[in-house]
């Protein structure tokens, strides 16, 4: 199975306000949109995303709810070659001043209108603003690796061991750099999270829905949404924290 990471869902309370932040801010284009009877989504990405470059889907429910953030679902990251230019951009530009690079030398952070964490990294690679990764929180760091290697098949790319925290970067094999990685995020202090709804899911994109929607229940991941309840269209299986991932097909 090749699982890339296709795409990430974010819920918005206003799609004009949340689509304008990301174009007017990121210069991202609409590379999909679908208008269903109760809510749209509409997917957002640089216009010189790579191919297997992944892309925000934002989602707005018609009914004019609201979401609360939680905090077992952390922030994206998004790819500059200058966090302290790409900042002070931001920051011209109105966007909330939230954690500025003097204090994280290397990376910031920033904020969507809904609230979302946006951390800005500096790359040498990908278009700029393309998404870097999605960070999730996990309960028990051994099962969340076993889970990203064993269901889907990825690799550990990286790790980042501090005092009271570990983070562990998860891709497919072979997969291209300017793919989206997960970022698992291990609190040593035993916490638990609360998911919230604000977040909605991770997606990966396979060969074969079916054949590999078979692989995924015998590797005993959840059966959440199978594909025929989703009209053969895509499936969503869950993580052992929770998370949502959907699998769809190229």
């Amino acid at each position: 199975m090749h699982a890339t990471l296709d795409h990430v869902m974010m819920r918005v309370e206003d799609l004009e306000e949340a689509q304008s932040f990301y174009e007017d801010n990121f210069g991202y284009v609409e590379h999909g949109r679908w208008d269903a009877d109760t809510f749209t989504n509409v997917h957002l990405g640089p216009e010189d995303k790579h191919e297997d470059g992944a892309t925000l889907e934002l989602t707005y429910n018609h009914d004019d709810r609201s979401y609360e953030m939680g905090d077992g679902w952390g922030h994206i990251a998004v790819r500059v070659e200058d966090v302290e230019e790409a900042y002070a951009e931001l920051m011209d530009n109105g966007v909330e001043d939230y954690r500025p690079p003097e204090e994280n030398p290397g990376y910031a952070f920033v904020k969507d209108p809904d609230g979302h964490e946006i951390e800005i990294v500096e790359r040498d690679f990908g278009a700029r603003w393309s998404i870097d990764h999605t960070m999730i929180r996990v309960e028990d760091a051994d099962e969340a690796l076993g889970y990203w290697t064993r269901k889907f098949e990825y690799e550990h790319t990286g790790r980042w061991e501090a005092d009271t925290f570990a983070n562990y970067f998860m891709t497919p094999e072979d997969a291209a750099r300017e793919e989206m990685a997960i970022e698992l995020t291990y609190n040593y202090d035993g916490r638990s999270y609360d998911l919230g709804d604000a977040w909605g899911h991770v997606a990966v994109r396979v060969d074969d829905l079916q054949d590999d929607w078979e692989a995924l229940m015998t590797r005993e991941s959840e059966d959440y949404r199978d594909p025929e309840s989703c009209d053969n269209r895509y499936a969503f299986t869950k993580d052992q924290d929770g998370h949502e991932i959907e699998v769809i097909e190229r």
